[in-house]
């Protein structure tokens, strides 16, 4: 039997509050009654990187940049339309879902943005709020949602001071 995968997107998305407390930001995800990400499916007429931006918007109502990784440049002149990597693509098992009544899998293309406001531009479809790093213990999340999580936190504001106005990462990845 053939396991069917279908390309999904979701996005870390990092806020300061009240001055520099960075806080993550999640929703309530009613189906499976955790706290999550923003994310959901590719469309067909879109990138990862253009449905990670549409999920944030829909499932929270903020507007955010997406984090460039550090990656090798291309050549000058490259001829083709170079699009957001995401910062890790990951395969997750799911039960039968909205999308397809049988088990199946999700490609995951997992994506680090900055939100400028902790306020909405638009009406969220889910109950979505922003947490500290010590906040996030106390929820029921997914334990690889957790540790990617936990991962960022530390990082997050030289992440942050690193990104050129245009949106770039300059330097490395992850500070030593």
């Amino acid at each position: 039997m053939t396991m069917i995968v279908h390309a999904t997107a979701s996005t870390f998305v990092f806020c300061k509050i009240s001055g520099d407390e960075w806080k993550l930001g999640l929703v309530e995800q009613p189906r499976l009654g955790k706290s999550m990400i923003p994310g959901g499916h590719v469309e067909d007429d879109e990138t990862p990187a253009a449905a990670a931006l549409r999920e944030v918007l829909e499932e929270s109502g903020l507007r955010v940049r997406l984090l460039r990784r550090a990656a090798v440049p291309l050549p000058e002149g490259y001829p083709l339309e170079v699009v957001d990597e995401p910062w890790w693509t990951t395969l997750v098992d799911v039960p039968r879902d909205n999308h397809l009544g049988e088990p199946h899998r999700h490609l995951d293309h997992q994506y680090v943005a900055i939100a400028d406001s902790p306020d909405p531009v638009a009406e969220p479809v889910h109950e979505f709020r922003w947490y500290s790093r010590d906040e996030l213990a106390q929820l029921d999340m997914f334990d690889d949602t957790q540790q990617l999580a936990d991962f960022l936190f530390p990082h997050i504001e030289a992440l942050y001071r690193n990104e050129s106005p245009a949106g770039v990462a300059a330097g490395s990845l992850l500070p030593a």
